[in-house]
């Protein structure tokens, strides 16, 4: 029992750090003015190193905890729906990578980086009623691999540099 609420407890404090890098990413001014939704995904550092170290449910629970919670604080509805429908994209993805373990830590944030923008994309076009929408990949595609180059070379550091001998049920 002791162990379960101790690793509670730790999830508690990643979903609290990927809250902070969250509002962090609010306060940075926009990477580029003419292109909106650009962002560097500095929580999916975080879910980068639970994914890794913890496990994939723990890193979908710390994913949902942090998006429902940053939407009440700084969005709205629109905002978790958008959120939610990247975030399932992504993190599917980066668990079926980590599993079928081809990719390096960098490589699967990268699919997970591009595929958060698909899933968004995808449904923008559901809620607009506009297939143009998809041209807008390509350029979110750009910042999806760059934003998952960073995130994955942090989030490398992390699993690497952190032990967590409790809970470290995915060793590399």
């Amino acid at each position: 029992m002791k162990k379960k609420t101790q690793k509670l407890a730790f999830l508690g404090l990643l979903t609290a750090i990927a809250m902070a890098f969250a509002y962090v990413e609010v306060l940075l001014p926009p990477l580029f003015t003419a292109v909106p939704g650009i962002k560097l995904g500095l929580p999916n550092i975080v879910i980068i190193f639970v994914l890794y170290r913890i496990g994939v449910l723990e890193a979908a629970a710390v994913s949902l905890v942090r998006m429902i919670a940053v939407s009440l604080l700084f969005g709205n509805p629109m905002t978790f729906a958008y959120s939610l429908a990247g975030a399932i994209l992504s993190l599917a993805a980066m668990a079926i990578l980590k599993k079928i373990d081809l990719f390096s830590i960098v490589g699967v944030s990268v699919a997970g980086g591009v595929l958060h923008n698909v899933g968004q994309i995808l449904l923008a076009m559901i809620v607009l009623g506009t297939a143009e929408l998809g041209y807008y990949l390509i350029i979110l595609a750009i910042s999806g691999t760059i934003a998952g180059v960073f995130v994955g070379l942090a989030g490398s550091f992390a699993v690497k540099r952190i032990r967590l001998d409790k809970f470290d049920n995915n060793r590399r």
